[in-house]
């Protein structure tokens, strides 16, 4: 059972203040998010200087090994940065699901106890997410709308990968309220792009993490999370 004011009629304002709570452990993965990038980029550019080097020395088959490998290298800072940005719509389902203010350190705690859980469903997603794109891109469409949904299920539930993937679409795509909740989620990112757009993407900053409070909020207010 979710907090009270989960479902409580959303409001900009609700979310806004939701948001102002939450500034500190979103803050914090934001930034963390921009150091992961940063380490992988230095770690590009050393490899690529290692790299020059042998080539210069005339070792063509270690130049060759380490340009099919340099991509490896790029994989853990690609999974660490994708969780990070995860929370931004994690911070919120825990926060309407437990009704307490999601601190760093709970953060990262949580993170760190279902660090596979968290991957492989990441993994699950994209891997849908891709497929869906490849055919005629509805398909993938239809999988990116149930993000949040999907996301409140892994993070606040107990029940399998496979079980929320399925649980979310049929919470979206077959419940009474699941088109209403669509509708709203469209018209939610429309705004969110057209805000970001006039003010060069500095909006998005506060947009998208009230963007992702509100639709939780939404999702419980219509009956689509339960």
């Amino acid at each position: 059972m979710a907090a009270p004011f989960a479902y409580e009629q959303p409001t900009v304002q609700r979310s806004w203040h939701a948001l102002l709570l939450h500034i500190p452990v979103l803050l914090a993965s934001w930034l963390a998010g921009l150091a992961v990038t940063l380490a992988g980029v230095v770690v590009m550019v050393v490899l690529s200087i290692v790299l020059t080097v042998f080539a210069q020395a005339g070792a063509d088959q270690v130049v060759v090994l380490g340009s099919l490998l340099t991509p490896l290298a790029q994989l853990p800072f690609a999974i660490l940065v994708s969780l990070l940005g995860v929370l931004m719509v994690a911070v919120p389902a825990l926060y309407y699901e437990h009704g307490e203010v999601v601190s760093i350190g709970a953060a990262v705690q949580l993170l760190a106890r279902r660090f596979w859980r968290y991957l492989l469903a990441g993994v699950l997603f994209s891997l849908m997410l891709t497929i869906g794109l490849l055919f005629c891109i509805l398909p993938g469409i239809a999988v990116a709308l149930v993000t949040p949904v999907f996301v409140n299920r892994i993070f606040v539930t107990e029940m399998s990968i496979g079980d929320a993937f399925s649980q979310a679409f049929q919470q979206v795509y077959r419940s009474k309220d699941g088109f209403a909740f669509i509708a709203i989620e469209v018209l939610t990112l429309f705004l969110v792009l057209i805000v970001s757009l006039l003010t060069c993407g500095l909006a998005s900053v506060f947009a998208v993490p009230m963007a992702c409070f509100y639709l939780q909020n939404v999702g419980y207010r219509t009956g689509v999370l339960r």
